[in-house]
């Protein structure tokens, strides 16, 4: 693919391709896809939380192999230190000098496999990459891909030996994907695909999923996303859905301007997916949960009543006039 960059129509046509070669891997889980495609395309980060066995890894994977860019994967363990993660420099006998031996980080997509389960030192190793996209070895700075966009994992059922993410590090996190399990007729579909030679696993590396793009075209596709537009008043009516975070009283913590930028970003990126060039309130509405899902942090009197996060969000949804 040309590494100019595409039209509106191109862009809408490559992502509906980039869906269908990951459905051959990725059963159902639609919702999920479009959300992963959302955080590669604005160059930011996801937090996928879901089961053990439910495909996070694969998801990842096989994103990697249809646009055309490498993955890595840590696994996160109390005994990680930040050094496993970025790199260090050995010490060469023959050659008298030090080396520079690159960590896991140094991809395009990485996979932060239950990063709940290492210390806060460690989780910190990954913030100037997120953020920055440069990581510190003994003074000295080295760039990250292009590309680079971090998917981490949590068990959202096991709590036990983990270390809760601190609110900073959740803030750098795009959006929160949640993966649940999927439906009967899906479940149907893999059980069947396991019994023969169209496993998941072996479809993906038998080679009969395409490689769509590189990831240089990629690097290109996201300024497409600058032709779509966002008139004043749906800005304004977005930066109201945040406000309302600070200021409801089952909310003890609100969304920061971190938010506000994620969710712009996300639901122009919602509309180009729909190959349209101008965003809609249903894209606002659409993408607020999982912007604001993992920023919120609810009191505890309303956590006692059984008050989720999602349920706050709708309300505040609810109470926010659309502009006309």
């Amino acid at each position: 693919m040309s590494t100019e960059q595409p039209s509106l129509e191109q862009f809408k046509e490559l992502l509906a391709r980039a869906r269908q070669e990951i459905a051959k891997v990725i059963i159902g889980q639609q919702e999920v896809i479009d959300q992963a495609l959302i955080v590669i395309m604005t160059g930011r980060h996801a937090l996928i939380e879901g089961v053990p066995g439910i495909g996070k890894t694969l998801l990842v994977r096989t994103l990697g192999h249809v646009l055309g860019c490498a993955t890595g994967r840590i696994q996160f363990t109390p005994d990680l230190m930040p050094s496993d993660i970025v790199g260090t420099n050995v010490f060469n006998f023959e050659k008298n000098e030090f080396k520079l031996v690159t960590g896991p980080v140094f991809t395009s997509f990485l996979l932060a496999d239950e990063i709940n389960r290492a210390p806060a030192k460690t989780q910190s190793a990954l913030l100037q990459a997120m953020q920055e996209r440069v990581v510190t070895i003994d003074q000295q700075t080295y760039l990250l891909p292009e590309n680079f966009t971090v998917f981490a994992t949590q068990n959202p059922i096991e709590f036990e030996g983990t270390y809760p993410l601190p609110e900073a590090q959740k803030d750098r996190f795009m959006l929160k994907i949640n993966m649940g399990c999927p439906q009967r007729e899906e479940e149907l579909t893999l059980a069947r695909r396991m019994l023969g030679r169209e496993a998941p696993e072996e479809v993906l590396s038998s080679g009969a999923i395409q490689s769509l793009i590189t990831s240089d075209a990629l690097a290109a596709m996201r300024q497409t996303l600058d032709t779509v537009v966002t008139k004043d008043e749906l800005i304004g009516y977005l930066v109201d859905v945040i406000r309302a975070t600070r200021t409801h009283p089952s909310i003890l913590v609100g969304a920061g301007p971190r938010a506000t930028q994620s969710l712009l970003l996300a639901s122009r990126a919602k509309a180009a997916l729909a190959g349209r060039d101008f965003v809609s309130p249903d894209d606002i509405k659409s993408m607020t949960v999982p912007v604001m899902e993992h920023r919120l942090i609810l009191r505890p009197e309303f956590e006692i009543e059984g008050v989720t996060v999602n349920e706050t969000i709708q309300q505040i949804l609810q109470t926010i006039a659309i502009p006309r």
